[in-house]
């Protein structure tokens, strides 16, 4: 019987996007301004379009499981170079009825292209609101403000079915009072999949630098703690099922496709500067990384070298990356990815972590239970070190 979890042939296509109107003080993505760029970006667009042909090349015939544009701020693209890069990847990659989502930022700028970015071919749309108080986006670096982001949504209810927001928690005074608050408003708005990330401070951001600085603290562990419980109260209260970390969706055709897909260790390409794919190329899974600079990306695709890195894993490595992933979902890992990691349910160390209730098997699979979620980083530390 086939596996219906298994990814089989199937690729997706994630797009990036690297411009942006403002750089947010906690992002660590490959992003730039978006400022007196038009060339580039037209040459950017021409870019993707031959580096998705020239990855055809190499794949072979498959057929397409969902496509997803993300930055950067995508929804800063003009809606015909949207619908073009759609176009080719339908047309080089034959797909049935699939998912294309697009990451929206709510401004009211970008709101007025949600309807051509639904004509272009975009059917779910993924808000960065982050946060419905303007003290927080003002310390987010948001672009909006919140009443913009009320407007936004109302916007894109006339243009999208499928809609699910991002939200920033864990920031800094934050109570779990004020977050409950907070997320049951966001509910009230109708989206049908939350994306709700505990705030995290990267060395080589502005946030990461005012934090060496000594001038931003973030909540201490205990306070995390609760406001993650606190996430996960509102929203099963509400209806939602997290079936990632930082996944919840109300119901299963709500639940995004093209994270599943890579979730479950999926082929997908990565097109546009600094993008990750994972292909199997001649029998092997293969981890591609894009030039991460727009020109050198650009003068690579030109050249035939779109990737600073081609890097063919082996078993074991190709293993270990899906365990990591698929740990993070309801759905788990087939327990066939251990035997190539050495592990056994009977041996040391998952024995101990299965008695002691962080991990557990069902139906030939290996999950995360409710106890091991919070704390999955020291239970994939413990597994595979």
């Amino acid at each position: 019987m086939t596996d219906p979890l298994d990814p089989g042939s199937d690729v997706g296509l994630y797009v990036h996007w690297p411009y942006c109107a403002r750089i947010c003080p906690y992002c660590d993505f490959n992003v730039v301004r978006d400022r007196g760029r038009n060339e580039e970006q037209a040459a950017l667009v021409q870019a993707i379009l031959t580096d998705l042909r020239a990855q055809r090349a190499l794949t072979g015939p498959r057929r397409l499981a969902s496509i997803f544009f993300g930055g950067g701020t995508p929804s800063l693209m003009a809606p015909d170079a949207v619908a073009r890069i759609v176009a080719a990847a339908r047309d080089l990659f034959p797909p049935g009825d699939i998912e294309i989502t697009l990451e929206a930022n709510p401004t009211d700028a970008e709101a007025g292209r949600f309807a051509a970015l639904a004509d272009a071919g975009i059917n779910r749309l993924s808000m960065g609101v982050q946060a419905l108080d303007d003290a927080a986006l003002r310390f987010l670096g948001r672009d909006h403000s919140a009443a913009e982001a009320l407007r936004a949504v109302d916007l894109a209810r006339r243009a999208f079915d499928r809609l699910s927001i991002d939200l920033i928690y864990a920031r800094p005074d934050q109570t779990p009072e004020d977050w409950a608050a907070e997320l049951t408003a966001a509910l009230a708005l109708g989206f049908e999949h939350v994306s709700p990330y505990q705030l995290t401070i990267e060395p080589t951001t502005a946030f990461g630098r005012a934090f060496a600085r000594g001038t931003l603290t973030p909540p201490d562990e205990d306070r995390a703690a609760s406001l993650y419980e606190t996430t996960q109260d509102v929203l099963s209260a509400a209806g939602f099922e997290a079936y990632e970390v930082s996944n919840h969706a109300r119901g299963l055709a709500a639940r995004s496709a093209h994270n599943l897909h890579v979730w479950r260790g999926g082929d997908y390409l990565g097109v546009g500067p600094g993008a990750h794919g994972r292909l199997t190329l001649d029998g092997v899974r293969t981890a591609t990384v894009a030039h991460r600079r727009i020109a050198d990306y650009v003068a690579g695709v030109s050249d035939r070298t779109p990737w600073s890195e081609r890097d063919a894993q082996t078993p074991a490595d190709a293993a270990e990356e899906r365990l990591l992933l698929a740990l993070r979902t309801t759905e788990g890992a087939p327990v066939a990815l251990l035997s190539a990691l050495g592990l056994s349910p009977e041996g040391a160390p998952l024995a101990d972590l299965i008695g002691d209730g962080f991990l557990m098997l069902k139906a030939e699979r290996l999950i995360a239970t409710e106890r091991g979620r919070p704390v999955l980083d020291g239970v994939l530390k413990a597994l595979l070190t």
